[in-house]
């Protein structure tokens, strides 16, 4: 792969459209602002990111998050551009020096198609075809349908939210620029050769749009003629992935020393465990120099210190594998590439959470409580999908926007509506619509 091909501003929908432009945008930085305003976008502020969403503590959300990620994103992209271009001077000067937009566009789409709840939504979804009601559907089903669906992902989804054509909506989804779009596929592959982790790329509806993408930017096609679609990852997977990986583990970090979950004690030995010993003196002397005592603001520093470590340590590691990740053969993340102490850190800061904070009361609770509301919300909806004739069937079908093609003739696209529709909503959303199903709230007028 080589680094004038993989970074395209070429549209999808619009390949042969070239407007005028008005302004001083960048197509990469179009993408961003399109992302934005969109109403996916705004969706997220109600979507659990790991902790329930926030009563008198206000942790990170899904929206927060994804900001985070786009922040620490552009960074990655710009460190590693500066880097680079001293590396291959004919760079300069080129679409390869807006890769810090790409990554950053990249950050706030990442999420867009997780479904509400979390991880247990997802998991909703595909026990529902795996173990439960929706397993009566698969002889009815084409394999590679039933491969996706019982496979159900988010990452596989935020593709489809940003590339599907919709009904009534244009032709390129998002229209969002080549690059951008492989930007996001952490595991570019179909469903079919998801194995036991359960990770893939796209759907198969969406599969010819990924390869379209693929061939333009060069991507390097790992699977043999008439096998399961396999490519290697777009590069800047791994800086958005990375960005990713160090936002949510040092963030809920911090999350769960405000839900005390966490001592400070605990909080700090994580946080100040990125350094050597000489580094965290240093660390704690400017603490004191500047006079903060408040234990959520020492927190507040170090989990700074602690992302500038892994952002530096990212960047290095990225252009010390640039040759093996240009050629599809570097294995792992970034985070696995980067030297020992920080990396052992990380192991710890990944041990703890697992621990403590996942398995915590307050993350199992809505996990609970979100899969069973996932799990009504499945049962009810796909069976109107399935019997679209009944009564209660075309009342529930009513509640559908236009955009989702309930009412077509074939069984496949109505289940696939189904889940676009509940994946799109958020948290309350869906609990108002599972309390409406089951009488449990009436609209007072």
């Amino acid at each position: 792969m080589n680094w004038l091909q993989l970074i395209s501003n070429k549209r999808l929908g619009q390949e042969n459209r070239h407007a005028d432009r008005h302004d001083d945008r960048s197509e990469f930085k179009r993408d961003c602002d399109r992302l934005i305003y969109s109403a996916p976008f705004r969706r997220l502020q109600n979507k659990t990111q790991v902790f329930p969403l926030p009563g008198s503590i206000f942790v990170h959300n899904r929206l927060t998050h994804s900001l985070e990620v786009s922040s620490l994103g552009k960074s990655l992209g710009d460190d590693v551009a500066h880097r680079l271009v001293q590396r291959h001077p004919e760079l300069q000067g080129t679409l390869f020096e807006e890769i810090g937009t790409i990554v950053q566009a990249a950050g706030l789409a990442h999420d867009l198609g997780n479904p509400p709840f979390g991880h247990s939504g997802e998991k909703a979804i595909q026990a529902f075809f795996t173990e439960g009601e929706g397993m009566a559907l698969k002889p009815m089903l084409s394999t590679r349908f039933w491969d996706d669906i019982t496979h159900f992902e988010g990452n596989a989804n935020a593709f489809r939210l940003l590339t599907h054509r919709f009904h009534g909506r244009r032709k390129g989804g998002f229209v969002m620029t080549y690059a951008t779009l492989a930007s996001i596929v952490k595991y570019p592959f179909a469903s079919s050769v998801a194995g036991t982790h359960g990770k893939f790329g796209f759907f198969s509806s969406e599969e010819d749009t990924y390869r379209e993408i693929a061939d333009e930017l060069g991507i390097i096609c790992l699977s043999e003629p008439n096998q399961p679609l396999r490519f290697a990852r777009h590069p800047l997977v791994y800086l958005m992935e990375a960005a990713d990986d160090i936002c949510y583990e040092i963030m809920d970090i911090e999350d769960a020393h405000k839900l005390k979950l966490l001592t400070y004690e605990e909080t700090e030995s994580l946080l100040l465990g990125f350094f050597d010993e000489e580094r965290q003196s240093r660390i704690r002397q400017r603490v004191i120099e500047e006079g903060v005592t408040d234990e959520n603001e020492k927190v507040v520093y170090m989990r700074a210190c602690a992302v500038g470590c892994l952002e530096h340590e990212c960047v290095q590691a990225f252009v010390d594998n640039e040759a093996a990740i240009l050629a599809g053969t570097f294995e792992g993340s970034l985070i696995g590439a980067i030297s020992p102490v920080p990396r052992d850190a990380y192991k710890r800061c990944t041990k703890v959470s697992k621990a403590k904070i996942y398995q915590s009361k307050p993350v199992l609770d809505v996990e609970l409580s979100g899969y069973h509301i996932m799990e009504t919300l499945m049962h009810d909806l796909i069976g109107a999908a399935v019997h679209p004739e009944k009564y209660h069937s075309k009342q529930l079908i009513h509640r559908f926007s236009s955009q989702y093609d309930i009412y077509s003739d074939d069984l496949e696209t109505r289940i696939m509506a189904v889940i676009d529709y509940i994946s799109g909503m958020t948290d309350i959303y869906a609990l108002d619509i599972y309390q409406k199903i089951n009488g449990i709230s009436l609209p007072i007028i």
